[in-house]
């Protein structure tokens, strides 16, 4: 019985450990780091795409410059204060002391909600000078960019969000320490977009 029993044993189906090895993934890092990684390259694709597109469509012949708006300098000013405190909340998280976290954390956040308040003055001041989308080709690529961009942020601030919650609920730090990582390795990847951005829109 015992013979019969190892020959038709089939180890591939058992469940939990096997042989007294431990189960390990294929990455020396949390999961959600290896996910963001996987988006943050697949961002860079598609933000590059644009640019490339931009640079060939602005060959033709219909393609009319966009003067550079005055408040990109202001909004592009937040979006680094934004970072840097993201920064110095993971500083903060990766100490021994947590004085101030919650504060400059959410602060971060609130920076970026500004300069999104600023994209949408702007946007709205370029329409009321007659620079719509549908003018012309350079119009709505820098509608089409900036708003892609300013979509990644929103969907970085649904995840700060959730994690400021937890941090005013009295959520130990180690409990937010991961997501306060994951969340300024975001936003240093989305000022930087921004900056290639901007030199792009205000050079061509």
């Amino acid at each position: 019985m015992s013979l019969f029993k190892t020959i038709t044993d089939k180890p591939w189906e058992r469940k939990g450990i096997i042989g007294g090895l431990k189960p390990e993934g294929a990455f020396d890092a949390p999961s959600e780091k290896i996910a963001l990684s996987v988006f943050l390259v697949v961002a860079s694709v598609v933000f590059s795409l644009f640019t490339v597109g931009y640079f060939v469509r602005m060959e033709l012949p219909d393609w009319q410059p966009l003067s550079e708006p005055a408040q990109l300098w202001f909004n592009t000013g937040l979006l680094i204060i934004s970072s840097v405190l993201f920064q110095w909340a993971r500083n903060i998280a990766n100490s021994a002391n947590d004085k101030h976290l919650t504060a400059v954390f959410i602060g971060g956040g609130i920076f970026a909600i500004l300069f999104i308040a600023g994209q949408l003055v702007t946007w709205d001041s370029l329409q009321d000078a007659g620079f719509y989308m549908t003018s012309n080709p350079a119009n709505a690529f820098y509608y089409l960019m900036t708003g892609l961009h300013a979509a990644h942020l929103l969907g970085g601030l649904w995840v700060w969000s959730k994690s400021s919650i937890r941090l005013l609920a009295g959520r130990e730090k180690s409990d937010v320490k991961l997501s306060i990582e994951l969340c300024t390795l975001y936003w240093h990847f989305l000022l930087v977009v921004w900056l290639v951005l901007f030199a792009i829109l205000s050079n061509t």
